[in-house]
């Protein structure tokens, strides 16, 4: 039984406009299912991945 890939490749990068200049914020990326999430200091580093009912509590509990 073969199991199923999903692309986990981020598109469409953003950060908040009130993040301002510098570099010490977060950017969010859109990936199947759900979002990305990296470091603006260090984008190499890599990300990790939420699922969407997990992005949408985390916006919910911060607002």
């Amino acid at each position: 039984m073969k199991g199923t890939t999903m692309d986990l490749s981020p598109t469409g990068w953003r950060k908040s406009t009130r993040s301002g200049g510098g570099n010490a914020c977060v950017e969010v990326g859109r990936i199947a299912g759900g979002a990305a999430v990296r470091d603006t200091k260090d984008r190499a580093a890599g990300y990790f991945t939420t699922t969407g009912e997990q992005w949408s509590a985390f916006v919910a509990a911060i607002k």
